[in-house]
């Protein structure tokens, strides 16, 4: 028996199907998952010593990849200092001033300790703000899980096949109004019949938790006229895109301002961190300046201030988003061409250092686009690439990432086992 089997035996005797996430199980493309014992660059090291060209990147924060010396240094430097105050720190103002200055729609932030701490602030103030109940979210995007945000969520409550989970009463999920992506016309008709109910829209602007989606042309400024248009709060998570996409995420790319915006993965550096932000009109309506309470005991932690400090710093003075997108249009490429030589649909969404592949014929442009994929085609896909040294995520419904720590010579390697294990299908 491996040392990964062997480690997951164990773990399942301890922990619920063995993992502390579920998409870790690898239950959607069938196997054992392996454990990780180490990581550098953009290299796994399994329990059984097989190295995996990660695209994966611990599902997006590790944008320079693994162990980097410059976020490892800086978080030694906090450590040094103490790990844990109870009491404002200088990393929390830096922090601050840093996504302030990056994300122009930030105008004040509050620090959490997670993406789904952000988004719950998130829901709770557009409530508290406006006074009404209604939030209108989008099937397919997943906002952590949030029990109101829980009801036909991408990530892994996709890939496990419960979309809606059991423990979320029925009277609170009445109060998620769920619609169709790319769908303004339905938006449109849940204004009319709720305007003076609806406290906002929340959305992953690029929905990155069923694979890789796109908006239509005009589709969120139509999200944002409506917002204004009825005094609603729109709320672009960007936990996935924020600093992925560009410095200022899809909103920057895209030039549409949300009122609110919730950030996470890279600003941790590595270490667990949320982020809250946007209208200081509507921030100040948090405690203690407002009635809308949040409160978190390791929120602002020295370390992950740290870490997220030094994350964003080595993106703002450096080229990293140019080659990045080089990277990604190369595995891009190198992916279409091969579909179009053996004549297998397929196709390859990607922005950056972002992008999936879903098999089909079809442009996918929403939740039903994207289950109506040949899951089997997709499952041989990753285990041919697994067995090759490259690590893809283990689901149809989840995005790829690049990292600034994937080097020429690691790409092509990659491009030439994707090719390979196209062939074999």
């Amino acid at each position: 028996m491996s040392h990964s089997s062997d480690l997951f035996e164990r773990a399942k005797r301890l922990i619920p199907g063995g993992v502390n996430s579920p998409v870790r199980a690898f239950r959607s493309v069938g196997g054992t998952p392996f454990f990780t014992k180490k990581a550098n660059g953009a290299t796994l090291t399994t329990a059984d010593d097989q190295d995996l060209i990660d695209f994966v990147c611990t599902w997006g924060p590790a944008i320079h990849g693994h162990n980097h010396s410059v976020i490892r240094d800086a978080i030694a430097e906090a450590l040094n200092k103490g790990t844990s105050f109870g009491t404002p720190n200088p990393y929390e103002v830096e922090m601050a001033e840093l996504l302030v200055e990056m994300v122009p729609s930030l105008e004040k932030i509050r620090m959490v300790n997670s993406g789904t701490e952000a988004t719950m602030t998130a829901i709770r103030l557009a409530r508290g703000y406006t006074k009404r109940n209604k939030i209108i979210k989008f099937e397919g995007c997943y906002h952590g899980h949030v029990d109101s945000l829980l009801i036909k969520a991408g990530s892994g409550a996709l890939t496990l096949g419960n979309p809606d989970s059991a423990g979320i009463p029925e009277s609170l999920a009445a109060e998620t109004i769920v619609l169709p992506f790319n769908d303004l016309e339905s938006v449109a008709a849940a204004f009319e019949k709720y305007s003076d109910e609806i406290a906002g829209i929340i959305l992953e602007p690029y929905p990155a938790n069923i694979g890789l989606i796109f908006p239509k042309s005009g589709y969120l400024q139509g999200l944002r006229d409506l917002c204004t248009q009825h005094g609603s709060v729109l709320i672009f998570d960007e936990v996935m895109t924020g600093f992925r996409v560009s410095a200022g995420g899809v909103q920057t790319k895209e030039g549409i301002t949300p009122d609110l915006t919730t950030l996470g993965k890279i600003i941790g550096g590595g270490l667990p961190v949320g982020v809250l932000g946007g209208k200081a009109e509507i921030m100040d309506h948090l405690a203690p300046l407002g009635p809308v309470y949040q409160a978190g005991t390791l929120s602002g932690n020295p370390l992950a201030m740290a870490a997220g400090i030094a994350s964003l710093k080595l993106l703002k003075d450096s080229d990293a988003y140019n080659r990045l997108e080089k990277m990604g249009a190369q595995v891009k490429e190198a992916i279409s061409s091969t579909l179009n030589e053996i004549g297998l649909p397929g196709q390859i969404p990607q922005v950056g250092s972002m992008f999936c592949l879903y098999f089909t014929d079809t442009p996918v442009e929403n939740l039903d686009g994207a289950t109506a994929t040949n899951t089997n085609r997709f499952n041989k896909y990753f285990h041919t690439c697994l067995g090759n040294g490259v690590y893809i995520p283990p689901s149809k419904y989840e995005g790829n990432f690049i990292s600034t720590a994937h080097d020429q010579g690691g790409i092509d390697q990659a491009c030439d086992v994707f090719a390979n294990a196209l062939r074999a299908l």
